[in-house]
């Protein structure tokens, strides 16, 4: 069976638990403690020599890292299933453009490595380290709800199906929720976070509804 090395609390991770639910593909759950460092592990080191969480494993290719190419390999692979990646040129550009918004701009400089970066290594405030979370969230988010807007979103970011950009959008409205955002100002960006959170898919890939749940912390 596909197995998924994944931490219940990463967003990245989480995009492909929902891509996963979405399509309807059975996997193991493999979970990798990121908070204690076992994404360094050099056995894990070989699947995802990015030493990263999530990576897909036990498929005929081998193994894939990264959130984004592991969605793309999914689509292909299982193209009749809830497509995600639209094939439609100017549909296609609208997801992806918003996918990676949220993936390549608002994710990377509020993940756990860097956070943990500012308080051990830079000796930030808690205060301080919140306020960095919140300045990049504000400034993402009211650049996707003008990508939504673009996109004239409804019920999903583009169209009238669960798109690559959604499988995005939810964990991280997720996580700046956790971290005690202001998000009333993006009200495109929660009618999506919304709708989607009623969907079956969507509550499976829910971190606490993952096997390796611990508590929350905000770091």
């Amino acid at each position: 069976m596909t197995k998924l090395y994944s931490f219940f609390n990463s967003s990245a991770s989480y995009r492909v638990r929902i891509a996963l639910a979405l399509k309807g593909i059975q996997y193991e759950t493999a979970g990798i403690n990121i908070r204690s460092g076992e994404q360094n592990d050099p056995g894990f080191c070989k699947l995802n020599p990015m030493a990263l969480v999530p990576a897909l494993a036990d498929i005929p290719e081998g193994s894939i890292g990264q959130s984004l190419a592991i969605i793309d390999y999914l689509d292909r692979k299982y193209p009749d299933v809830v497509p995600l990646i639209p094939e439609d040129t100017a549909q296609r550009a609208l997801v992806l453009e918003i996918a990676y918004g949220i993936a390549c701009d608002i994710h990377p400089v509020n993940n756990m490595r860097i956070l943990k970066y500012l308080s051990k290594d830079l000796q930030v405030s808690e205060e301080q380290k919140q306020a960095w979370y919140a300045h990049w969230i504000a400034t993402g988010l009211q650049s996707i709800e003008a990508l939504l807007e673009k996109a004239g979103s409804g019920h999903f970011c583009v169209g009238n199906t669960p798109t690559l950009a959604d499988c995005c959008l939810v964990p991280q409205l997720a996580n700046a929720i956790r971290m005690k955002c202001d998000v009333s100002a993006y009200p495109r960006c929660l009618k999506v976070y919304e709708h989607c959170m009623a969907m079956p898919a969507f509550k499976a890939a829910a971190p606490e509804n993952q096997p390796d749940y611990m508590a929350p912390v905000t770091a």
